[in-house]
């Protein structure tokens, strides 16, 4: 991050959600905003709060938020949570909530979030069904998280059927809980390691897919355009790049909050690359592979198995024609350019992922529903889809 991020005034979406509606705020310090924030909302019965925080997290961004709630006179504690998908479980769930009436966090409390995704997930669902619901602020710390996780209130923790992590159903249990304010610190960033970051663009690169479908049709050429500004995270060009972003996801959930369209648009398209990516991701022994071939170490991250789901949208949107191998061919190029992964390996059989595919949460009445692009910054819902083209395109990704 450049020299004068500090100095840039705070962007602001909004999220309409009538009475519920909130504000996404974004730039350097949004984080020390959280103590107003709650007070603005909760009046003075806002006594306490829970700060949910990635344990891997420099301590000066705990101390921050810390700070603005202790300005604010909000008796604040720390619960410490590590960010994996292996983590994010009942198990994890019941610690935070143990803490919560612990504390005696009372329905006026808040609690807030303070990490990736992960930890978003895990604090929103604890705030959910603690004493039926309580307030939460996200306050995203990755950009996978600023630009989507944190946006539209979906909370929740994975199930694992195996109890070895081989069989890993992600978000399966969870509820939908809005924040009642997020606040996209892009200080943070600058102390974000540069695979999580680059891990983050993948959903800024599917949100330019759709930018047609939610009036901003110019997003994705703009992405391609400014490509070099955002991967050396330009504050100018990061601060737009965020609030066009989040102002995707805003109006995603304005029109669709808990995904309940059925026609070709409203929440669901935000899933395209979703089913196939989350068939991949956190299975044991698969890693990312890069276009120069470098096999990177550990699980695929969240963002990487995105950019793996959108290359095999594309390939299965060519070879059922609701879109060109043009379009597939330019995306791949834009995620070339991003150091994003263009190959699995350690794949299992084609079976194996299209079993994981069929428990995804868009499909109705046993029916698999895929979100495939359908030209230039649109998408689509594709149900039952030809199953030859979808084994295609799980093997395009196989290294």
């Amino acid at each position: 991050m450049h020299e004068g991020a500090a100095n840039q005034p705070l962007r602001k979406v909004r999220v309409e959600l009538g009475d519920r509606s909130y504000d996404v705020q974004i730039g350097a310090h949004a984080s020390g905003l959280c103590g107003q924030v709650a007070r603005a909302r909760l009046g003075a019965a806002c006594r306490k709060a829970l700060v949910v925080v990635d344990d891997k997290l420099p301590a000066s961004a705990f101390e921050r938020v810390m700070g603005a709630l202790r300005t604010e006179q909000i008796e604040a504690s720390r619960f410490d949570a590590h960010a994996s998908e292996h983590d994010k479980s009942l198990v994890a769930l019941d610690r935070v909530l143990v803490e919560l009436t612990r504390r005696r966090l009372e329905r006026r409390d808040v609690v807030i979030a303070l990490g990736g995704g992960v930890i978003g997930d895990l604090a929103g669902f604890a705030a959910a069904v603690y004493r039926r619901g309580i307030p939460f602020i996200q306050c995203p710390t990755t950009l996978l998280s600023m630009v989507d996780a944190s946006v539209g209130g979906k909370t929740g923790v994975n199930i694992d059927l195996g109890g070895n992590g081989a069989d890993l159903k992600k978000n399966m249990i969870g509820a939908f809980h809005q924040p009642i304010g997020v606040l996209a610190d892009t200080l943070m960033l600058s102390s974000l390691d540069e695979r999580h970051y680059r891990a983050g663009l993948a959903e800024c690169v599917k949100h330019g897919m759709l930018g047609a479908d939610f009036r901003d049709p110019m997003l994705l050429e703009w992405t391609r355009a400014n490509r070099t500004a955002i991967v050396r995270r330009d504050v100018a060009v990061l601060a737009e790049f965020i609030e066009r972003n989040v102002a995707i996801k805003a109006r995603v959930v304005a029109g669709d909050e808990r995904e309940e369209s059925e026609g070709t648009g409203g929440r669901a398209l935000l899933n395209l690359g979703h089913t196939f990516g989350h068939a991949i991701e956190a299975l044991p022994g698969v890693r990312s592979v890069l276009a120069d071939g470098t096999t990177l170490p550990g699980e695929i991250h969240h963002g990487e198995a995105v950019a793996l789901g959108l290359r095999a949208a594309c390939a299965c949107a060519a070879a059922l024609g609701t879109a060109s191998a043009d379009y597939a061919g330019k995306i791949g190029a834009l995620l070339d350019t991003l150091a994003l992964p263009v190959k699995a390996a350690g794949l299992p059989p084609t079976d194996v992922i299209l079993e994981r595919m069929s428990h995804d949460k868009k499909n109705v009445g046993g029916v698999t529903r895929l979100i495939l692009p359908c030209g230039e910054a649109r998408g689509t819902v594709v149900p039952s889809p030809a199953a030859d083209a979808v084994r295609g395109a799980i093997e395009t990704l196989r290294a």
